[in-house]
């Protein structure tokens, strides 16, 4: 039983295109909003890298999901991926990333953003909450996307981490997996 080589086949993979009706570019994100406003429904944005979805993001993301009657996930673009977590990362390319996040029940939306920071999407997505991951606080957001959050009016929100999850850790696991 052959099968490809692990350069290969991430080749491969990385050729396919996967048909997401729930990833939009900024425009289509925006128009995606407007929908949402305009049948009243309250929008909650986050955002993040989810390279490997585990229980953590799980959790967070319904809990986030909870705080609105929509969910509107911006995704770190691979290059911003490299710029934060490294040359080794991220894992699965943004698209795949934003496949894997659209498929979930509780995500409504997904944008991926390029630009280091989240401040344009912000004013163009005016979300009516605002998430973040525990460890975070109000100190710790950027001045520039806090700003934003203000101007639109978003309530900022942090959630707690599940305690034990992180994609570093996944990936430690794997490796020693591979090597028992």
């Amino acid at each position: 039983m052959g099968g490809l080589q692990p350069a290969a086949d991430r080749e491969a993979c990385d050729r396919v295109t996967l048909d997401n009706p729930k990833l939009h570019d900024l425009a289509g994100a925006t128009a995606w909003r407007a929908a949402q406003l305009a049948a009243g429904r309250r929008v909650v944005l986050t955002n993040g890298v989810f390279d490997l979805l585990h229980t953590g993001h799980l959790f967070y993301l319904q809990r986030a999901r909870a705080l609105g009657d929509a969910l509107l996930i911006a995704l770190n673009a691979d290059s911003s991926v490299r710029a934060l977590k490294g040359p080794a990362r991220p894992v699965q390319t943004e698209e795949q990333r934003a496949y894997a996040l659209a498929a979930l029940a509780c995500v409504d939306a997904v944008v991926i953003f390029r630009t280091p920071r989240l401040t344009a999407e912000i004013r163009a997505l005016r979300p009516d909450v605002y998430c973040k991951a525990g460890d975070y606080t109000l100190e710790k957001l950027d001045q520039g996307e806090r700003a934003a959050l203000e101007g639109a009016g978003a309530r900022i929100e942090f959630m707690p981490f599940l305690p034990g999850f992180s994609t570093t850790r996944l990936i430690e696991r794997i490796r020693a997996a591979g090597e028992i």
